[in-house]
């Protein structure tokens, strides 16, 4: 058993010169406490800047422009791809520019930045050069309840390991996402859709690879506990070193809590198959409970098992099984008021073939208990 206790504070300041220019600042500090081995640096980080940018725009409300320099947070989309790392207790943020044009029914970003390398002192981050991250990402309403999402991306990392080894990864990702919101007023179908493409080098060879995602849910808010159920399907591609061209899909900067309330652990969005049905219900006194089960396979049976972030866990070799594992979870949350909240979290990982046939598996169990404050 490893426990340990996770603390995080966030202050931010917001300040407007006149209708152009614009400074935001937001500190973060994140503590750790009792965790066997010590704090890994997604656990704590004393005291630094999460964001620190200043901003000059002009325009009007149908054209306009804004730019920014500094320290930001990212976030698109369903936090598949881009997220600020939320569900580790420190979140992620990238140093560089960005540009956000609106025109039309269109709001555009581009930005070009380096991820943080968080540390766990006093205001001692610094950008990553051996990683860079640049790209476009749009969106635009189609009609009055369905959004388009369409975007480029592109990552240079001087140092990638996969499965096959390891080498220099230029990869470049184009996708879309179609999606329309949970219903809030009466019965309704909400779903999420999204595909993409990835291409670029590792080494001296070629990388192919993609993926494909979908959540589709229908909610009966009118009826008592408003509950919602959904389903999802993933799946994203897997190597075969026997070629010359990666395989391996990469999620980039994906949010840390993918696959809901085991944040941290388990295997994650790469080379993967997965089945997630979901559902939730509405208590009184402002309290949520929602269940759910990941069961999970390898697309390629010639690539390992990445963790949420990319790392190789389990690499290829010593089992031809497809099974990875499955995991069932529950999460209960109460919005005591405006500023105040619960919440407790509770997963288990039931190892498949391919985990007890590769390493000596077991099952894992995780429990959270978190409450925030916010004003």
């Amino acid at each position: 058993m490893n426990g340990y206790f996770n603390e995080r504070y966030i202050l931010y300041f917001d300040a407007h010169y006149g209708k152009h220019v614009r400074s935001f600042v937001e500190l973060k500090s994140g503590l750790n406490s009792h965790r066997i081995g010590g704090p890994r640096p997604i656990d704590e980080k004393k005291l630094d800047f999460q964001a620190a940018f200043l901003e000059v725009g002009m325009g009007n409300e149908r054209s306009w422009i804004k730019f920014r320099a500094g320290r930001h947070e990212l976030e698109y989309g369903s936090g598949r791809l881009i997220d600020v790392r939320e569900g580790p207790n420190v979140r992620l943020s990238f140093d560089g520019f960005k540009v956000k044009v609106g025109v039309g029914s269109w709001q555009v970003d581009g930005f070009a930045v380096r991820p943080d390398l968080d540390k766990p002192g006093i205001f001692n981050n610094a950008p990553n050069h051996a990683v860079g991250f640049w790209g476009v990402y749009a969106v635009r309403p189609l009609t009055k309840t369905i959004t388009l999402d369409a975007y480029y991306l592109g990552l240079d990392r001087k140092t990638a390991a996969f499965n096959r080894g390891v080498g220099q990864e230029v990869r470049h990702t184009i996708g879309a996402r179609l999606s329309r919101p949970i219903a809030q007023t009466k019965p309704g179908l909400d779903f999420d859709y999204e595909a993409l493409w990835q291409f670029g080098t590792f080494g001296s060879g070629n990388i192919q690879a993609w993926t494909v995602a979908s959540e589709t849910g229908y909610r009966f808010p009118n009826v008592p506990l408003k509950p919602r159920f959904s389903t999802k399907a993933d799946i994203s591609s897997g190597d075969d070193p026997r070629s010359n061209t990666l395989g391996t899909f990469n999620p980039l900067f994906p949010k840390g809590n993918y696959f809901g309330v085991l944040a941290t652990a388990g295997p994650g969005p790469i080379n993967f198959i997965d089945v997630h049905p979901h559902a939730e219900a509405t208590l009184p006194h402002g309290v949520t409970l929602s269940v759910d089960w990941i069961v999970q396979w390898r697309e390629s049976l010639r690539d390992g098992v990445y963790s949420v972030p990319g790392f190789l866990i389990i690499p290829a070799g010593k089992s031809n099984a497809r099974f990875v594992g499955h995991r069932p979870g529950t999460e209960v949350r109460w919005q005591a008021n405006r500023h105040l909240w619960f919440q407790a979290d509770y997963g288990v990982f039931y190892a498949g073939k391919f985990v007890k046939e590769s390493q000596p598996g077991r099952n894992l169990n995780y429990w959270a208990l978190w409450s925030g404050y916010k004003f």
